[in-house]
């Protein structure tokens, strides 16, 4: 049996908790929230914390839900989402050209601050 003095002291989001309880349902352990009056070793403990986990469940489904209808939205605007491109069009054509004309990687990398992968894509056949 494990013991707890409050459900927020054994997980951080109901999705951990839920995880954490399936983990204990499969090896057979109890657990007893002492602040909650949840014990999972009689029926009313276990229907309310079925019951909590079912009313998180819904909370995160409605989260999502929201949150998804809202990207779909603002991309309507013409609102483009991620990290902004390191370098614009003009200066992947110079680097491609500094690239063909044989300037060594290590000083394009330095010259435009990018990394190794980010020069590798830029330059590759199909990259950019």
């Amino acid at each position: 049996m494990l013991v707890v003095t409050r459900l927020d002291r054994l997980a951080r989001s109901m999705f951990d908790l839920q995880d954490i309880a399936r983990t204990l349902e499969r090896k057979g352990v109890d657990f007893v929230v002492l602040d909650q009056n949840i014990d999972t070793t009689t029926p009313a403990g276990r229907l309310t914390f079925h019951l909590l986990g079912a009313v998180a469940e819904f909370e995160r489904d409605l989260i999502a839900e929201r949150r998804n209808e809202g990207i779909a939205r603002a991309r309507q605007r013409g609102v483009r989402f991620g990290r902004r491109p390191k370098l614009t069009d003009a200066q992947i054509h110079e680097l491609r050209s500094a690239h063909k004309a044989g300037e060594a990687r290590q000083a394009l990398m330095q010259r435009f601050g990018i990394s190794k992968t980010t020069f590798y894509r830029l330059t590759s056949a199909g990259g950019g």
